[in-house]
């Protein structure tokens, strides 16, 4: 295997940079299978518990107390090749783990007497995990990542007249994250590694409006602010003859961002409801991050260590149909466009974000005391051809490894949601 000069690899050591990319990729938008049928477009309609994440708001139409429960599955294939020229070009590459699934429970209740209604949520807002063959060509930009991201979410909705709703929540939030990447581009015959863990819990706030000028029309907004977390575990790091397996306890701070959405509703008849929504989520709270190792690490290994994300705001578009059947039956369409949140100079395999597009089918149905929806999600992302990047991590630079290369992703995703009314 070649070596690289002395040198370079102690200038390897003092700037190690583990990295992850984050970009809606992370987000998991799908809380809810009849919301999810719509696009996710439900800010402006929100009419059942998993309001509490869509629009707090919406919880003020609910009556009695009520329950309602789903699991999403997915099956998920990022694809990479490498650029023409490159080691192993023409190759596809695809990640070792390619099943997830997130679960959901919404609880509402509305108080007697009163026009108010209270609720919790515990869903997962974010998650997500990556994990590469080592001889992809980057394995020093990164080989491997995951997040671990669960929300608490308690929640009050108020009626005022028969128009405007409002409801506001807080957020308990607690999230762990793993970060791997190699400091050779191989990982033997020498072994190579750079690990950090760290966990955290973090405060935040969401807030919903709805208000219906007409029978017809009803407008919603949400807005969820950052939370801010400080992640503490550890770094992990060999490198043979040069650094023997050390372990130091580490932070390290991260920013979750503030996303905002608004629709609008329309519904010309009882028997349709059509909804487009605008959802903003601001990425730039990625900027730079430094991991803070206590004790001595091994020379050269830098005490802190900083961490340039650089990452950018984006959108998701939402568009949803529902037609409203005889016998409590609904069947909906929708289509979500989610935008990339990283350039390509920053660019990152962990997550491999891209221009994404998904479609998206269901079926419900609302009985006397138990109602389900059962969606069918397809996801896909035209190949994005990256030229040009930087690692942010000096193993990159050195080894001239790069994140360049196509990228393409395809998902399929069942999400079954059952409720109960009481």
């Amino acid at each position: 295997m070649p070596r690289l000069p002395s040198k370079y690899l102690t200038l390897l050591a003092l700037s190690l940079t583990p990295l992850v990319a984050f970009g809606n990729g992370l987000r998991l938008p799908s809380q809810d299978g009849f919301a999810t049928a719509r696009g996710e477009a439900f800010v402006a309609t929100a009419d059942n518990p998993s309001a509490i994440y869509y629009n707090p708001a919406g919880l003020a139409q609910l009556d009695g107390t009520q329950l309602r429960s789903g699991i999403y599955g997915l099956y998920y294939d990022p694809t990479y090749q490498p650029s023409k020229g490159a080691l192993n070009a023409g190759k596809t590459y695809e990640i070792k783990k390619q099943f997830a699934a997130s679960p959901q429970f919404f609880f509402s209740s509305k108080l007697k007497e009163l026009p108010v209604s209270a609720g919790l949520g515990i869903y997962a807002p974010y998650g997500g995990a990556m994990e590469w063959p080592s001889d992809t060509g980057f394995r020093t930009v990164g080989t491997k990542s995951s997040l671990i991201y669960l929300r608490l979410n308690p929640v009050v909705a108020i009626k005022l007249g028969d128009q405007v709703s409002l409801g506001a929540g807080l957020m308990v939030d607690y999230a762990k994250i793993d970060l791997e990447q190699g400091l050779r581009p191989f990982p033997k015959p020498l072994v190579n590694y750079f690990h950090f863990t760290g966990e955290g819990f973090s405060v935040g706030y969401n807030v919903g409006a709805l208000w219906h000028p007409i029978e017809q029309v009803s407008v919603g907004a949400t807005f969820r602010s950052q939370t801010h977390f400080t992640m503490n575990g550890n770094t992990s790091i060999e490198q043979q003859p040069i650094i023997s397996a050390t372990s130091l306890p580490a932070s390290m701070g991260f920013t979750f961002p503030l996303t905002a959405v608004v629709g609008l509703s329309y519904r010309p008849t009882p028997k349709w409801n059509l909804e487009i929504d605008a959802d903003y989520t601001d990425w730039s709270s990625f900027g730079t991050s430094t991991i803070r190792q206590s004790g001595t690490p091994p020379f050269p290994v830098q005490q802190n260590i900083p961490v340039h994300f650089g990452w950018q705001a984006s959108w998701m578009y939402e568009f949803g149909v529902t037609r409203y059947f005889d016998n409590g039956w609904r069947a909906s369409a929708g289509y979500t466009f989610d935008q990339n949140s990283i350039p390509n100079t920053y660019y990152s395999p962990m997550v491999a974000d891209m221009d994404r597009h998904f479609f998206s089918l269901g079926a419900g149905r609302t009985g006397k005391m138990v109602d389900f929806d059962v969606t069918y999600q397809l996801g896909y992302g035209p190949n994005h051809t990256v030229t040009g990047s930087t690692p942010s991590s000096t193993p990159g630079l050195f080894s001239g490894q790069r994140a360049d290369g196509t990228y393409a992703f395809f998902s399929q995703a069942i999400m079954v949601t059952v409720g109960l009314h009481f």
